[in-house]
């Protein structure tokens, strides 16, 4: 542009955590809520033959946002926690989520656990380091539940036997299902039409179901965005996986409401 050259910047958005704000979802989403499933299957069935106290872990990707994990888990129907950024990790006591796991192995024989990669950071700390790409170094959130609910077990005179499932490359390196294969040629359609019409610094999405032009700098500025913590999603997955909701009391004067344009996200 300083010189004066023709030349469009047109964005497509792209992250599989679906952290980019303003828009419905970002492409690999679908395709890695499908793709989990498998992983939560395999969970159930290790659940199920190691009973009684049998317990499947799955670790899903979400550094800052849970969106995977809570879309798997109510796609799935077959677990039982669900662990997310957005929401604080309590381990003991009245709300505590090892409780409620052994609860649930008690009732059913076995259950299974969805955590997201970047959960119980207020329990595991965060770390200064960072990764070769620069990204922050995440705690090893899987390990440390598998470890945390067979000590958990044993200081109540039981056993459990965990079983932890990590799918990470096996899920970001599939192909793209025929839903995020329809959106990303949209997408890359209407990058083109936007650009060929003279527009410049802009990223297409859909919003509300509608393709539009999204000032770069506006896409920036609001992102990462989070799941709504006290949101229908998230009620949803209470509803579903009957855990304690940890998600703390709003204080005195806080505003509670949550802005989001994704429908999908409310």
């Amino acid at each position: 542009l300083a010189r004066g050259l023709k030349v469009a910047v047109a964005g497509i958005p792209k992250t599989i955590d679906n952290d980019v704000a303003h828009i419905d979802r970002s492409f690999g989403f679908a395709s890695a809520v499908e793709a989990s499933q498998a992983a939560i299957q395999s969970a159930r069935v290790e659940a199920t033959c190691n009973m009684p106290n049998g317990v499947g872990v799955v670790k899903l990707m979400g550094r800052s946002a849970g969106f995977i994990a809570v879309h798997a888990t109510m796609g799935s129907g077959d677990v039982d926690l669900c662990l997310v950024p957005e929401v604080p990790l309590v381990l003991d006591g009245k709300n505590g989520c090892l409780p409620h796991l052994m609860r649930t192995v008690k009732n059913k024989g076995s259950a299974v656990v969805v955590v997201a990669e970047g959960a119980g950071e207020e329990v595991l700390g965060t770390s200064a380091e960072v990764d070769a790409s620069g990204n922050k170094k995440l705690p090893k959130i899987g390990v440390f539940m598998k470890d945390e609910i067979e000590k958990y077990f044993k200081k109540h005179g039981d056993t459990a036997t965990v079983k932890f499932i990590d799918p990470s490359y096996m899920i970001r390196s599939i192909p793209a299902n025929a839903t995020d294969s329809l959106y990303c040629m949209q997408l890359a359609q209407n990058a083109v039409h936007g650009a060929m019409a003279g527009f410049t610094g802009f990223s297409v999405g859909l919003c509300n179901n509608k393709m539009v032009l999204i000032p770069i700098p506006n896409l920036c500025a609001d992102s990462p965005r989070t799941m709504d913590p006290r949101g229908r999603t998230w009620e949803r997955v209470l509803a579903l996986t009957l855990q304690p909701n940890t998600v703390p009391a709003l204080k005195p004067g806080e505003d509670g409401r949550y802005d989001s344009e994704a429908p999908m996200l409310r």
